[in-house]
């Protein structure tokens, strides 16, 4: 059972000295796991403390009265003017005041009374509509009921469910989708579609895909040059404005990936079997056709297609076919690799940022428990199907900015900022402080200086450390109507083209760009194009979170099982209370508390990224490698607590490090 929560859910009470002047703003809130909340305001956001809260939840739209105290801004909630959610998930628990609802995200710092519900059983996950704020204690009743706390599925479904999204598809949503089998389409509308059916089309993925937003097509041309297909699954011939359908797609806006399963955006009639662009089927499909002589684009061509691809490869498959004469495609995949490498090349040179994606996720069997760790490499398969997907995408946006306009409200892009200059600067002095340079100039840092940063680093165990400070340091990318271009891929325009069955603002894209091909005008409201891109920008970080928790959740579970053992990491964080290690294997971070470490007393030094200690000065710092005892799996919290393997073996003083 998860430790109680601290009263005082809705005390507006403020401690602090009161201010003579301050200003009331309308904004929304947001609110850490520690409870620290933080209005967000363009000039600087202002810190609200705990008993400043007034009830107010991460989201929530507050009224608020901001004062500075020294240097810094502070905020005390006033009102709360519109409550982002009223529905929650968490553990049903029995207190001295009856059944509650405990929530399992953190940043609700209350619990739930639970009303007309005298049956709530006990220790099991729950979702709870609220009914009334205006209690002390905020009162609710019990939606439906998920199951044994504790269990696998259970808590599966709790993460899924508390971030907004749903395993199951409304029953008139899934009527509809089986209805579109009886006529998926005719020979009338084939004759519409350019006919790829002949041309060689294959698709690689994942091993356990089962949609396939896209295929590629390969035609030698016989002046020498070659015609690349990019074939996206027709999702919009299915999926129409005003339909059930098309509602439930966008208030999911995005499929969630999480540790065990895959919660789609459509059902899985059209996601795993009309739409997906499944091997020796006819599929329709909506393409982005380059003719390219030496690995440059001479022509592009858009338009619906019916294709039918002959070959699922995996990219383990593809990979080998790369390299080896007597696999499948081997001379065709190597032909597309080379134009690749040229597109990647190019976006190097205008200042893209190559991160790369590799991951390392849980192995799971059929009961949900973990059996071990994966690394997905980024291999030359990878890029290959990222630089033509990059390609369509970008071709698209430019093809519709041409014909709307640079300055159009009514496409939807991706597009991502300059970095926060403040953001850069930070980002430079952590990297000064570990032993690396980034260069600066008056704009920021140049993609080139990042990229050689990321190269310089490679293989070192500071690496991923490196790259997760670099990403954290630069803007979010979003989609919405309004075009600045794409700081990180170094485009003056793209938008999302290329995976219409798990992300709807591609849906938008297409029935724009279709609009346009059948030389009608665009006549989409500019606001609600906004509101949409903003809706999916939203869903897309819920979705984030949902799949970071699913796998938070399993790395905890796997250390369980490891209580006392001696394991190798690196120093991710340091804080004024711990310092953070990241577990090689897992990647999972733990916490060693300052006051765990017998050799010296540590202290936190800001400036260094380091614990110091006061005595021998020896300096446990980000990037340091480390040996660790794993001391406490948290499986509620979801948290782990590591205990350093004598500190003096493992690090180095700061004399060393200068």
């Amino acid at each position: 059972m998860k430790k109680d929560r601290n009263s005082g859910a809705h005390s507006t009470k403020n401690d602090a000295e009161p201010a003579k002047k301050g200003a009331r703003i309308k904004t929304v809130i947001d609110i850490t796991r520690g409870g620290k909340g933080f209005l967000l305001d363009p000039t600087g956001d202002a810190v609200v403390y705990r008993e400043s809260l007034g009830g107010a939840l991460s989201g929530d739209v507050v009224e608020a009265l901001v004062t500075m105290r020294g240097k810094v801004k502070v905020g005390r909630v006033l009102k709360i003017v519109e409550r982002k959610t009223s529905s929650f998930v968490g553990e049903i628990v029995r207190t001295p005041q009856g059944m509650m609802l405990r929530p399992d995200d953190g940043r609700v710092y209350f619990d739930f009374k639970i009303t007309g519900s005298s049956g709530a059983p006990e220790g099991h996950k729950a979702v709870l509509e609220v009914v009334d704020w205006n209690t002390p204690t905020p009162e609710g009743n019990i939606k439906s009921i998920i199951g044994r706390a504790g269990e696998h599925e259970t808590e599966i479904r709790a993460i899924i469910l508390s971030k907004g999204f749903d395993g199951d598809f409304p029953a008139d949503v899934l009527k509809e989708a089986g209805e579109l089998y009886k006529d998926a389409w005719n020979e009338e509308e084939i004759k519409t579609r350019r006919d790829f059916r002949d041309t060689l089309t294959f698709t690689i993925d994942p091993d356990t895909a089962k949609d396939f937003d896209d295929a590629i097509s390969y035609k030698a041309l016989e002046d020498g040059s070659i015609e690349v297909g990019i074939h996206i699954a027709d999702v919009t011939h299915f999926v129409r404005p005003g339909t059930s359908l098309d509602r439930e797609a966008y208030k999911r806006a995005t499929s969630v990936y999480m540790v065990d399963r895959t919660v789609p955006m459509l059902p899985p009639q059209l996601s795993e079997d009309l739409c997906s662009l499944k091997p020796d089927v006819d599929r329709l499909a909506f393409s982005a056709v380059f003719t390219v002589k030496n690995n440059q684009v001479k022509e592009r061509w858009f338009g619906r297609t019916i294709i039918r691809s002959q070959k699922r490869f995996t990219y383990d498959d593809a990979d080998v076919s790369l390299k080896d004469a007597t696999a499948p495609l081997h001379s065709e995949i190597n032909v597309l690799w080379k134009f690749a490498e040229t597109l990647k090349r190019e976006r190097r040179e205008k200042g893209a940022i190559m991160f790369g994606s590799e991951e390392i996720k849980p192995v799971l069997d059929e009961s949900g428990k973990v059996t071990g760790f994966k690394k997905t490499l980024y291999t030359e398969s990878h890029q290959l199907i990222e630089e033509l997907m990059l390609l369509a995408n970008r071709e698209v946006a430019t093809f519709v900015s041409e014909k709307l306009g640079k300055k159009n409200r009514v496409f939807v892009y991706r597009i991502h900022d300059v970095p926060n200059a403040e953001k850069l600067d930070e980002l430079a002095v952590f990297l000064r402080a570990i032993g690396h340079q980034l260069t600066l100039n008056k704009k920021g840092a140049v993609g080139q200086d990042i990229n050689k940063l990321l190269k310089e680093i490679e293989g070192e165990p500071e690496e991923r450390l490196i790259k997760t400070a670099t990403i954290r340091s630069m803007a979010k990318a979003v989609y919405t109507t309004k075009n600045i271009g794409h700081y990180g891929l170094a485009f003056e325009n793209y938008a999302h083209f290329t995976s219409p069955i798990r992300r709807y603002p591609d849906t938008m894209v297409h029935r724009t760009l279709a609009t346009i091909l059948s030389g009608n005008k665009v006549t989409d409201d500019p606001e609600e194009q906004e509101r949409r891109a903003i809706h999916a920008s939203e869903r897309e970080v819920a979705a984030a979170e949902a799949e970071r928790t699913s796998v938070k959740m399993k790395q905890v579970e796997y250390f369980a099982n490891f209580i006392g053992a001696e394991r190798d990491g690196v120093v991710s964080g340091v804080t004024e209370w711990g310092i953070y290690v990241s577990d090689n294997e897992t990647s999972a971070d733990g916490m060693v508390r300052l006051t765990s470490l017998t050799d010296d007393t540590y202290e936190f030094d800001k400036k260094k990224y380091a614990a110091v200690g006061a005595r021998t000065k020896r300096m446990i710092r980000l990037g340091d490698p480390v040996r660790f005892i794993v001391e406490r799996a948290d499986l509620d919290n979801r948290t782990l607590d590591f205990k350093l393997v004598q500190p003096e073996n493992t690090v180095r003083s700061a004399k060393d490090k200068s």
